[in-house]
């Protein structure tokens, strides 16, 4: 990824927004199963098109495979289009949850460390997700039941037109740039914990100045991981927390754990605690993986040797 121009951030958008809206607007009056065979053309054409991508997919299953643990086998017919497929689930699943067609009823929650029952009481904390399954079902859920205010970093600009569309189906987007991060938007992130809102930032998305990452283990390689999550959460004093959802079948399986109540460090241990908090991430997600092994939606080189 040392190209400047290979950056996922430098990367179009691509899709034409006509397109995108009226996709939308057929799954909403017309149903899944009826624009399903749609969906699947738009992705078998992007599959097609689409090299880089597909390399970066097939680099990543064949990690997945090589690391071992899988909970169960890859498919052996076009497991790189399959895991296309299942990225066109995901986007449909979002546009659902917003409507009001996926509910709480739905969801199979891990929850070992009682996180669900401190949201709303308290000062806020930190969720740190990753491009693995759809953690829009969990946000929208959160909001339509009212147990929660999430804000979300991101960098939206990358995806403006399927970010609208989702505002245009009731999400009520609450996205705030990390790209740009000051002084003055530090000071309103700490504010919105002490109001009892969470923060959820991605743990596994290269930001823009790519120095500002730290290399890890990740399926048996090294690759970089951002600090952003880890320098946040320190300078924030908040607890971190994990957040994984992922379909399993019809259902979705919704895993929150605690990764620190608090993670502190000093201009001289910065980096190290810093690389070890990314690793620990790195580790969880890993395992994630290998339970559903189709839903990390990362179609841009990720290790070191990719490029």
């Amino acid at each position: 990824m040392s190209a400047p121009d290979s950056h996922w951030a430098g990367q179009r958008e691509r899709g034409h927004p006509a397109l995108m809206r009226l996709t939308a607007w057929a799954a909403r009056r017309l149903g899944r199963r009826t624009v399903a065979p749609v969906v699947w053309l738009v992705v078998l054409y992007f599959y097609a098109f689409g090299a880089r991508a597909r390399r970066a997919i097939a680099a990543y299953q064949r990690r997945l495979v090589n690391a071992g643990g899988l909970v169960a086998p890859l498919p052996r017919a076009f497991p790189v289009y399959r895991q296309y497929l299942a990225f066109a689930t995901a986007m449909l699943d979002k546009l659902d949850v917003w409507q009001g067609r996926i509910t709480m009823a739905q969801l199979d929650i891990a929850d070992p460390d009682g996180l669900h029952g401190q949201m709303g009481h308290g000062r806020g904390q930190i969720l740190v997700g990753s491009h693995l399954g759809n953690l829009e079902i969990c946000r929208a859920l959160a909001e339509q039941t009212g147990a929660l205010r999430l804000n979300v970093l991101v960098h939206s600009k990358h995806a403006v037109h399927f970010n609208r569309l989702l505002d245009e189906a009731g999400g009520g987007l609450r996205m705030i740039q990390v790209s740009e991060l000051d002084a003055a938007v530090m000071l309103d992130l700490a504010q919105r914990l002490d109001r009892g809102e969470w923060l959820a930032i991605a743990g596994d998305r290269v930001p823009l100045q790519g120095d500002r990452t730290v290399p890890v283990q990740f399926l048996g390689a090294t690759a970089r991981l951002p600090q952003g999550p880890w320098l946040l959460a320190g300078l924030l004093g908040c607890p971190v927390n994990l957040l994984f959802c992922t379909r399993q079948g019809d259902r979705y399986r919704v895993s929150m754990e605690r990764l620190s109540d608090g993670i502190a460090w000093t201009r001289a241990t910065r980096q190290q605690r810093i690389a070890d908090w990314a690793q620990r991430y790195a580790d969880r997600l890993a395992a994630h993986c290998r339970l559903a092994p189709l839903q990390w939606f990362n179609f841009y080189p990720f290790w070191k040797d990719d490029a």
